[in-house]
């Protein structure tokens, strides 16, 4: 069976070109291209599309994520991460915009549920120090929650100092929406934190976005609105400047509302939900990729949970569970073991003893009689011999001998 031959790519947009090609000489340089819009275009551009899968796709860095998307996520996806209270979907984010920092990627966090000292908080708690990606501008927050705290946040006494140490580091780099209601401002604000202000580069074809929770957003406007800032995001962020957005939404209610609804409107949809039939008397965190455009996907459940410094790890519960009850099991058979031992070996000492009990010493002496030689007796101190009639009695008691001068008198 002979393979399929390796194909040919385009030399600007770096996409498999077919046999017949456009052709072009460049600075004495033969170029093929895939079509003459592609020939044309490196005749006017000072560089060409050198990363073939990079600046489309690219590995989101979490676990149980990268498991199930052998082709990596695509850069213009939209995803929604839709599950139950409790399946740390606020980590989830936090890791995925980890992951882009450490690969010297820029992200921005729009924060409805927290204000943003809190958002660089989560990221502690996991053992990530973020604070030098703030100073350096690399991490960028829109803020669409501290209008709840206005005139009371900077009140001394109110703030700790911990706090307040983290809200000054975060303050260069945030965006303040004043109204969130106001959904133009909101879309106006994430435009800035992608554009990153003087100095920055802006954020096209790199990077990612989160946004915490757009349960909380489609408590503050009406349902017409939110689906409007969903669909000015994905179209302005995801496929104007090929970058992905990764959005959460928590159960609430009715899990045919908004934004569970955006089922048709979603590129990608991550399933997260607390599982109770996996181990008896216990709930495991799990996570599925339903759907993700463009990309192969392994449609399956994984079990995960968090730990500081290594962000989520992927498992398998029932087999975690086996080694688990092996591990006791073998546990209690080494301590019945060494159980068993000692008992045995106190029988042995016990049973092996020839030496009584200091109370017991004058009982013992008394209760032995050894036979001596001659018809001596010794009962353990006092000696008797039978003499005199020669009948062994040695007088009419056994007391003594007969005095032999009575018997001749």
């Amino acid at each position: 069976m002979t393979e399929d031959p390796e194909p040919a790519y385009c030399d600007f947009c770096r996409l498999p070109r077919p046999a017949e090609t456009v052709e072009a000489t460049v600075d004495g340089e033969r170029y093929h291209f895939c079509s003459a819009h592609c020939r044309d275009a490196m005749l006017g551009a000072d560089r060409v599309f050198t990363r073939y899968h990079g600046h489309r796709r690219f590995q989101p860095g979490v676990a149980a994520i990268d498991a199930v998307l052998p082709q990596g996520c695509p850069r213009n996806a939209f995803v929604l991460c839709s599950g139950q209270a409790g399946t740390r979907s606020g980590a989830i984010q936090a890791e995925l915009v980890w992951r882009a920092l450490q690969r010297g990627e820029p992200a921005v966090v729009v924060t409805f549920q927290e204000p943003p000292a809190s958002v660089v908080e989560r990221f502690v708690t996991l053992d990530w120090n973020v604070i030098p990606y703030l100073e350096t501008g690399q991490l960028r927050v829109v803020d669409c929650f501290s209008y709840r705290m206005a005139d009371r946040s900077d009140s001394p006494g109110r703030v700790s100092t911990w706090n307040s140490h983290l809200a000054d580091a975060v303050r260069p780099v945030t965006e303040r929406v004043r109204d969130p209601t106001d959904i133009d401002a909101v879309t106006s604000k994430l435009a800035s934190a992608l554009d990153g202000g003087p100095g920055r580069d802006a954020m096209v074809e790199t990077g990612v976005v989160v946004v915490d929770s757009l349960t909380e957003l489609g408590s503050l406007v009406q349902p017409v609105q939110a689906y409007d800032f969903v669909k000015d995001v994905r179209a302005l962020v995801c496929k104007a400047r090929f970058v992905p957005v990764f959005a959460c939404a928590t159960y609430a209610g009715d899990p045919e509302t908004f934004p569970h609804d955006l089922a048709y409107g979603a590129d990608g949809l991550i399933d997260l939900k607390l599982d109770g039939d996996v181990v008896e008397d216990g709930l495991v965190k799990r996570l599925r990729v339903r759907k993700l455009d463009g990309v192969l996907s392994y449609q399956r459940w994984t079990a995960y949970e968090f730990t500081a410094g290594r962000g989520m790890v992927a498992f398998d519960p029932q087999a975690e569970l086996a080694a688990s009850t092996e591990a006791a099991v073998q546990a209690v058979g080494v301590a019945d073991a060494a159980a068993d031992a000692a008992s045995d070996t106190g029988t042995a000492t016990a049973e092996g003893s020839t030496t009584a009990p200091a109370g017991d010493a004058g009982t013992d002496t008394e209760d032995r009689a050894v036979e001596m030689p001659d018809g001596d007796t010794d009962d353990g101190g006092e000696r008797t011999h039978d003499s005199g009639d020669g009948d062994g009695t040695g007088g009419e008691d056994g007391s003594g001998p007969e005095d032999p001068a009575a018997d001749g008198g």
